[in-house]
């Protein structure tokens, strides 16, 4: 599928922002031109937000109807901190990327405590008194991959939920979103979306616990009968929770789904892992297993700027993240403009 990807750089920012295929590029152009011309599809915009819920749905092996869609990763996550009950023990890494930890912490004036704890020993911290555990399968400054396996057996031991943030995930990381409660994912990094639409998986025992607190006309049972109603029907599924639908957003997203789709996670994911590695390799490290990959090399996210690279600096660390678009010969002059 390389014809789907023209770039000018050799762009190793994915962890950042995603490049959109070509059939996505050119869905959102046609749809910006209708909307500057005053021929607007309305409908077909409107049913690519459905496309857009179904084909994330398949992407982490999810029903569709558990899926919801809002328009950022701390949005939805702001949904569930809301939902949890007063003086609720929310528990996340040290470090964690901070859309899945500042809503917890914005309910502290309800008694909600949020405590840290090494990645690599979470699971050891999740004991009969920790509400919820929210962290990131794949970490964003490091690409580092957490132990999920132990997270969820020590989760279930002790009736924690479970809330991931999968937006360094999705698209590359295998994932059975139906192992945690909710599985949250910003579109516009590896799904390569525009950025103003993420997706949640919910299940169903956690919905039923959910305020769907930006509800409006899409959130209800008939949205087409919702416009002025005087209450609130709530729509049966995971559509309750939705945020007013970003049209513009999933004309792109449904053809960018579709391509990772089409190729399949699991030889994406053997394709990025393997980049990464063979960058790494060139510079003496040990495998990540990870898309994404951190260097502490003095300057140099300039270094690689000036070799026409992409790249950028998280944790006081130069990152750099392998996908789809990417090739060998990316790794290779990636690893040689550092190492001279």
């Amino acid at each position: 599928m390389d014809h789907q990807w023209k770039t000018d750089t050799v762009w190793l920012n994915t962890a950042q922002s995603g490049v959109p295929p070509t059939s996505a590029h050119t869905a959102l152009t046609h749809a910006i031109d209708a909307w500057h011309t005053g021929t607007a599809p309305i409908e077909d915009w409107s049913a690519s937000v459905q496309t857009t819920r179904t084909r994330f749905a398949h992407l982490v092996n999810a029903p569709t109807t558990d899926i919801t869609l809002g328009a950022s990763a701390s949005q939805l996550f702001a949904t569930l901190a809301s939902s949890l009950p007063d003086h609720a023990h929310v528990l996340v890494p040290e470090g964690e990327f901070t859309s899945a930890v500042f809503p917890f912490h914005a309910q502290h004036d309800r008694g909600v405590t949020v405590t840290t704890a090494p990645l690599h020993a979470l699971a050891d911290h999740i004991g009969p008194h920790t509400t919820a555990v929210a962290y990131s399968p794949v970490q964003s400054p490091d690409g580092r991959l957490a132990p999920t396996d132990r997270i969820l057996a020590a989760a279930r031991t002790h009736r924690t939920l479970v809330f991931a943030d999968a937006t360094q995930a999705a698209g590359w990381y295998p994932l059975q979103a139906t192992d945690f409660d909710a599985l949250i994912c910003s579109a516009y990094k590896w799904l390569m979306a525009p950025r103003g639409l993420a997706m949640a998986y919910l299940s169903p025992a956690l919905r039923s616990g959910l305020r769907p607190i930006h509800a409006g006309p899409i959130a209800a049972a008939d949205p087409t009968r919702a416009f002025y109603a005087d209450h609130f029907d709530p729509a049966p599924d995971a559509r309750a929770l939705d945020l007013s639908p970003n049209w513009l957003a999933a004309v792109a997203a449904a053809p960018a789904l579709d391509a990772l789709l089409q190729v399949g996670v699991e030889h994406i994911h053997a394709h990025n892992t393997a980049l990464a590695d063979r960058f790494r390799a060139h510079l003496d490290l040990p495998p990540g297993h990870s898309a994404i990959t951190a260097v502490d090399i003095p300057d140099a996210l300039r270094t690689l700027q000036r070799a026409g690279i992409k790249a950028t600096e998280r944790g006081g660390r130069t990152r750099l993240a392998f996908h789809l678009y990417n090739t060998e010969a990316d790794a290779d002059l990636a690893a040689k403009a550092l190492t001279g």
